[in-house]
């Protein structure tokens, strides 16, 4: 009935079998409606008719009096898409004609849904709380909507004055023009009452307190309400700030922020505190002297430098006399408020250079010859003298550093307390310990070499077992010997070299490998020294083998005798079954680099020789291990279904492999018709080829047996295997008259018309047609 034009291609719209039915229906008209031709929007494949259309799915759900409505009132120009979904479209009539009030004239919105729903247009469901941002309360409930909106509906201020101008007009306590008050009457009034302010002047940036709060309005807010009334201090009591005498502010130059002295309860007493609103808090002698005795040039920009004040008491000292010894002028070093007499001055914590041994107790001009600003803190600045005194040993000669705290302590000049050890990165160990200083440091103690040679360059010379200059070993003497003793050496071949002596080497003379000295550059490498050796191996011939001249791969320090070669674990090919035992030669008869180890590489002539069956004409592949071990060639060990993806099953088992492999064994299709395009050609009940079946076999049959199939016809369509139907045919071809197409079956060869229409003479709809039998019989029960 479908595949009419064959199995391929064939489209699974419903309107490619079932446009007829379309096109034939008229309740309602589909064709005339212009409706979608995807039946399945409103139709199921049990039946056509009823309409399983539900236009809640829809973006717009039918609710209240619009689910009576036909289809086509609001569909005008069919059901191809692009009904509109806004009310106007179909409700502007009722927008124009509604008159309390009138739509037009009050410019209301043409969006219905703002105050009507679907149920009916009367009475309106317009809440103006919650559709709009200004929510009506108090006094604004009952008002009559052409109170605000006398001008439309659109774009109406919500701003107080927009409506109640009139009253901030009117007003005349206090008067709301005059005194310039803003026109956002929400600042002062609410909407439950006109009279009785609610302005709380805490609120603003500037809360009222002490005298302040009973202050007429218009006092300080002299050019009105509108912003920009100042809040300084000075703005309304410079009057006040003038005429203060006592101090007299103007002439002391006070700061008119009168906050800082006094607060809103009164303007006396001042609340002014030094402590707190100055940096320079008031101690000791300073407390309760006059405020003019320091701000005698004013009260701003004051120093708090001691010796603004006290420059007079600095230049008068003179035990010591600060102004000859420079002393600095910040008295707080040496000072307190409380008294100028009995200095507090503390040269460990007051100064980078605390006072230790000898240095405590000495006066002060003793150090400080120069004043006491730049003062160096260098031993030298004080102590040179004693430096160059100094004959055990020469300071001067020896070239010492001047540094004397490298040696010294303030305790005392003498014992020196240098210590080579931790003062330097040269430790005095073994020998080397109670050698005189001057032995090393003949030039000096700066830049000295703590190389070995540079003291014992005549003990390499002059060694001769071995000869150290002749044999060419380094000057580095720390790598033989140690400071305890220069013989015997403490040299290492295996700790302190890339290349450990083990087995016969350890006996070697150094000089067989070194001969061309010990400043590196000896090789590592086997043939360096045993190149010899292996030129002269005849058994096997190395050179005629072409054998890598890595000895270590066959061989050990031991004994060059016996090979040590393990092909096992030397490479990666272990040798099994038949390889074990095998002469190298036979494989490596090209040498032992770069071998192949493809099974084919050796095993050619097996591969072209063997008949049964003939690998070469079959074209087997050339990779033995697939059907072979290395125990046997023959049995072959080839399992089909593990080494392919095309298990032998059932009737393929036994099955010679050239049936299957006539064009040989690579690229083999799997697909049943590949082997099996005869059966299926030749097959007439049904004929397969004849009824376009699909050629994919195993839909319908197994491995086993090519009859018998295994498709399942009661679970797909109709049940001929079960019910009524079980054993009533024999033949496919009974039911499925036309060979050419199975998707057409025919009832009536079984099922007579005069026995049917018995049966359904009480059903007015029945029709004797074999699609209607299907129809209504579907699992072939009444």
């Amino acid at each position: 009935s479908c595949h009419a034009a064959g199995y391929a291609g064939i489209p699974t719209t419903c309107v490619s079998c079932h446009l007829d039915k379309y096109n034939a229906t008229t309740n309602p008209n589909h064709v005339t409606a212009k409706y979608p031709t995807d039946c399945s929007l409103c139709h199921t494949v049990t039946v056509w008719t009823t309409s399983t259309f539900d236009h809640r799915t829809t973006v717009f759900p039918l609710t209240g009096a619009h689910t009576t409505v036909l289809c086509a009132t609001c569909h005008t120009n069919g059901f191809t898409g692009g009904t509109p979904t806004t009310c106007v479209n179909c409700h502007l009539t009722n927008f124009n004609a509604s008159t309390n009030p009138n739509h037009t004239l009050a410019k209301f919105s043409t969006d219905c849904k703002t105050c009507h729903t679907t149920t009916a247009w009367a009475p309106s469901s317009f809440n103006h709380n919650t559709a709009t941002t200004f929510a009506l309360a108090n006094s604004h409930i009952g008002v009559s909507c052409i109170s605000c909106h006398a001008a439309g509906y659109a774009g109406i201020s919500t701003t107080c004055v927009s409506c109640h101008l009139d009253k901030y007009n009117a007003t005349t306590t206090p008067s709301h023009t005059l005194a310039k008050y803003p026109t956002d009457c929400s600042i002062c009034h609410t909407v439950t009452v006109w009279t009785t302010s609610t302005f709380d002047h805490n609120t603003t940036a500037f809360p009222l307190t002490g005298t302040h709060t009973t202050v007429l309005c218009a006092t300080c807010h002299t050019n009105g309400f509108t912003g920009g009334t100042p809040t300084t201090c000075s703005s309304c009591h410079l009057t006040n700030f003038n005429a203060s005498t006592n101090p007299n502010h103007t002439l002391a130059k006070f700061s008119t922020d009168c906050k800082t002295c006094h607060t809103t309860t009164a303007w006396a007493p001042s609340s002014f505190n030094h402590n707190t609103a100055t940096t320079f808090s008031l101690t000791g002698s300073h407390i309760g002297l006059t405020c003019i005795s320091c701000h005698t040039a004013g009260y701003a920009g004051i120093s708090t430098d001691c010796v603004s004040c006290h420059l007079s008491d600095f230049n008068s000292t003179n035990n010591p006399g600060h102004v000859a010894a420079k002393f600095p002028t910040d008295c707080t070093l040496c000072h307190s408020t409380t008294s100028w007499t009995t200095s507090t001055f503390n040269h460990n914590t007051t100064t980078s250079f605390p006072l230790t041994g000898a240095h405590i107790g000495v006066d002060c001009a003793s150090c400080h010859t120069a004043g006491y600003v730049g003062i160096s803190i260098e031993c030298t600045s004080c102590h040179l003298a004693n430096y160059n005194a100094t004959t055990i040993p020469n300071h001067t000669s020896a070239q010492f550093s001047t540094d004397c705290k490298t040696c010294h302590t303030t305790l005392a000049w003498v014992p020196s307390t240098y210590n080579h050890n931790v003062a330097t990165t040269f430790p005095l160990t073994g020998a080397h310990i109670g050698v005189s200083c001057v032995s090393c440091h003949s030039k000096g103690y700066a830049g000295i070499s703590t190389d070995c040679v540079s003291c014992h360059l005549t003990n390499f010379n002059a060694t001769t077992t071995p000869a150290h200059a002749t044999a060419k070993y380094p000057t580095d003497c720390t790598l033989c010997h140690t400071t305890s003793a220069w013989v015997p050496s403490s040299f290492n071949h295996n700790t302190t070299t890339v290349f450990q002596l083990t087995g016969a080497h350890t006996t070697v003379d150094c000089v067989i490998c070194h001969t061309n000295g010990f400043t590196g550059g000896t090789p590592t490498d086997c043939a360096s020294c045993h190149i010899a050796s292996y030129n002269a191996s005849v058994n096997p011939n190395h050179i005629a083998a072409k054998f890598p001249t890595d000895c270590k791969i066959c061989h050990s320090t031991t004994a060059w005798i016996p090979n040590s070669f393990n092909h096992n674990t030397a490479t990666t090919f272990p040798l099994t079954g038949s390889h074990i035992g095998v002469a190298c030669i036979n494989c490596h008869s090209t040498g032992y680099i770069g071998i192949s180890t493809a099974c084919v590489s050796c095993h050619q002539n097996d591969y072209n020789a063997t008949t049964s069956p003939a690998h070469l004409v079959a074209k087997f592949p050339t990779d033995c291990k697939i059907c072979h071990t290395t125990t046997l060639w023959v049995p072959s060990t080839f399992n089909h279904t593990t080494g392919t993806t095309f298990p032998l099953t059932g009737s393929h088992i036994g099955v010679s492999c050239i049936s299957c492999h006539t064009a040989g064994y690579a690229g083999i299709s799997t697909l049943c018709v590949s082997c099996h395009l005869n059966e299926f050609n030749t097959t007439n009940n049904p004929a397969h080829a004849v009824a376009k079946f699909p050629t994919n076999c195993e839909f319908c049959h197994t491995v086993t047996v090519w009859t018998t199939t295994t498709y399942n016809h009661d679970a797909q369509y109709f049940p001929i295997y079960s019910g009524n139907h079980q054993g009533a045919w024999t033949l496919c071809t009974q039911c499925h008259t036309t060979a050419t197409n199975f998707g057409i079956f025919n009832c009536l060869v079984c099922h007579p018309q005069t026995t049917m229409a018995s049966a359904h003479k009480a059903l007015k709809t029945y029709l004797y047609n074999s699609t209607n039998c299907y129809a209504c019989h579907p699992k072939g029960t009444s």
